[in-house]
């Protein structure tokens, strides 16, 4: 390999929302990109899963732990399908809160 080849290779393994977002041809803009859906995945996740009430600033001591995590799957959402998962965890929070909200609905009007 001649050193033109090398310089306009391209990574491979890539996860299909790494390269959706531009990562081979455009490295920096690529990875926050990528990062913005990490964090609003891993916001989306957290706030249909496991958010309670807090005082305002625990929950942003949480939000802030939050952001600084989202870096480091970042990392992993390149190669791993770490984004992948986190819209997969999304819409199985969402088809619960349905079927709970529709549940509580059901119990209220039988009573």
């Amino acid at each position: 390999m001649d050193s033109e080849e090398i310089l306009n290779a391209k990574p491979e393994g890539l996860t299909r929302i790494a390269e959706m977002v531009g990562i081979a041809d455009n490295p920096e803009m690529g990875f926050f990109l990528l990062y913005i859906i990490v964090v609003i995945l891993t916001v989306i996740v957290f706030q249909l899963g496991f958010a309670r009430k807090l005082p305002l600033l625990k929950m942003l001591i949480v939000y802030i732990a939050l952001l600084v995590g989202s870096v480091i799957l970042t990392f992993l959402a390149m190669f791993i399908p770490i984004a992948e998962g986190l819209i997969v965890a999304a819409i199985v929070l969402i088809i619960y809160r349905i079927r709970l909200h529709q549940t509580k609905k059901k119990e209220q009007s039988s009573k």
